[in-house]
């Protein structure tokens, strides 16, 4: 008797509103522990009371298929079956939201298709979180929006088979809805509006960063490089590299003239031990050919015009030398006249000057 729906009940979708849950999991509804203490001679008023007591949604779990408080209590209301302001009242309650998915479900499987877009599309504007158990015992978190979406698109639900409804759009062409305004559709606007201002906002401060980076690239480029009139306002560091620069030059110049002037004195050096030797050099044949004249009288001309042929090969290089050599030619000026005596004591031709 306590598992029979009461007498003035009407058929829901041609049938028993208890048989809109399958047989199994009624069956085990009935055997449950929950339902014999709890559900027993539960009215609609005392109903309320329990659903505000409920923590999580779901429907069976376990391997023995246990029933959780939930789907007893969604099996009580289509047992005593309460009026269509009381599931509406459900439905509209805003301080519980399990009291809220129960009074949707039950609009789900006993409303028209109609009432069902009516009363739960308004729903998808609820955020907040709802605790799931699934078969396995285990939690999950879902949100309020995402459970009346699955009542209206899915199958099944907390392991109940949902009736069929129609699809919206063949309502609306039917004109028994109309069409669905998304409570979105004004933040899109504002949105579109706010984003047109940004980019136009970005573009103007990218503009403004371009112009200021110009500003920054030319006095950068006139810091590195200053006009004549900014020369003389550098700073004391600038100065003092200057400076330093400039003695180091001046000391790579005066490195340079030393280095010249040490070659020059070298080279006058040189010319002058050469000169020098070529000097010894002929008096050393001269005293050879007069050593020759002594011993062979017969060799004396040809002699004599050897040491006049080396005589004017010595003037034609004193006058290549020029000023270089004039203070060698005095003494060899005199070596000559010192020949040219004792040739004649020897009763010789005299050299050539």
């Amino acid at each position: 008797m306590a598992n029979r729906t009461v007498k003035d009940a009407h058929s829901v979708k041609g049938t028993n509103p208890q048989y809109l849950v399958e047989k199994i999991i009624r069956t085990r509804i009935y055997e449950c522990r929950y339902w014999k203490e709890e559900c027993f001679a539960l009215t609609a008023e005392l109903l309320v009371d329990k659903a505000m007591g409920l923590k999580y949604v779901g429907g069976v779990y376990g391997g023995n298929v246990k029933p959780a408080p939930f789907l007893c209590l969604l099996l009580k209301m289509l047992q005593i079956q309460p009026e269509k302001d009381i599931i509406v009242e459900f439905i509209r309650n805003e301080d519980f939201k399990y009291v809220r998915a129960l009074g949707s479900l039950y609009m789900r499987l006993t409303g028209s298709s109609i009432d069902c877009y009516k009363y739960l599309e308004p729903l998808y504007l609820d955020y907040r979180k709802l605790k799931r158990q699934k078969k396995d015992g285990t939690f999950e978190i879902v949100h309020v929006d995402e459970y009346i979406d699955e009542l209206l698109r899915e199958e099944r639900s907390c392991d109940i088979i949902l009736p069929r409804i129609q699809k919206r759009m063949v309502l609306e062409e039917s004109n028994l809805l109309d069409s669905r305004v998304s409570a979105l559709d004004e933040d899109l606007e504002d949105m579109d509006t706010s984003d047109e201002e940004d980019i136009i906002d970005i573009y103007k401060d990218a503009n403004k960063e371009k112009k200021s980076s110009r500003a920054n690239k030319e006095l950068e480029r006139s810091k590195r490089s200053p006009s004549p009139k900014h020369i003389r306002s550098q700073s004391p560091h600038h100065r003092d590299r200057d400076h330093t620069r400039k003695r180091s030059r001046s000391r790579d110049r005066d490195r340079d003239r030393k280095s010249d002037k040490r070659y020059k004195e070298d080279d006058r050096k040189h010319k002058s031990h050469k000169s020098s030797k070529e000097g010894r050099d002929g008096r050393d044949r001269n005293d050879r050919g007069d050593r020759g004249d002594r011993g062979d009288r017969g060799d004396r001309g040809d002699r004599g015009r050897g040491d006049d042929r080396y005589k004017d090969r010595h003037r034609d290089r004193h006058r290549d030398h020029g000023s270089r050599q004039s203070k060698h030619s005095s003494k060899d000026d005199l070596d000559i006249q010192e020949s040219n005596e004792l040739r004649a004591k020897l009763g010789l031709a005299p050299l050539r000057p």
